[in-house]
């Protein structure tokens, strides 16, 4: 098996909307609509200053991704980085590939000079608890709070 990380390119919009789709399925995330997604994610990808999205690419075919967004805070000390979304296909899990994925999204964000990575996490799913632990991160004790805003 032969994986290969790197930055995502427009030519990878249509795997990345797809295994999306597989990741909203998962969580049962509704509304998916491939259009609408491939435009948002083709206009992060025009704009590194936004985030950035991994692919891993498993016998040339892209079987993973990962999504951070960017974000500046003072409590930090500067950039620092939020994992929106992460998900690799079944048929190759357990096979490093989300470390992989991980861990070269972690080393360019780095190079990039963000300070910190953050990610949010259901409660309920453990076996990624699990991962990200072996992974350094750890619990912090807050609570997110969010509501929709009216673009008028």
């Amino acid at each position: 098996m032969s994986t290969v990380i790197r930055l995502a390119t427009a030519a990878d919009l249509p795997a990345v909307a797809a295994l999306v789709e597989r990741y909203w399925e998962f969580e049962s995330i509704p509304d998916f609509d491939r259009g609408r997604i491939e435009r948002l994610l083709g206009g992060l990808l025009e704009d590194p200053s936004r985030g950035a999205c991994w692919v891993a690419e498993v016998d040339g075919l892209v079987q993973g991704y990962l999504l951070a967004v960017f974000m500046f805070s003072l409590e930090h000390g500067g950039l620092m980085a939020e994992i929106d979304e992460v998900f690799v296909s079944t048929d190759v899990r357990g096979r490093r590939v989300g470390a992989e994925l991980l861990a070269a999204a972690e080393r360019d964000m780095a190079a990039r000079d963000l300070r910190r990575l953050q990610l949010q996490l259901s409660p309920a799913n453990h076996a990624a608890r699990r991962f990200y632990e072996r992974h350094a991160f750890q619990t912090r004790s807050y609570e997110i709070l969010d509501k929709p805003l009216d673009p008028e």
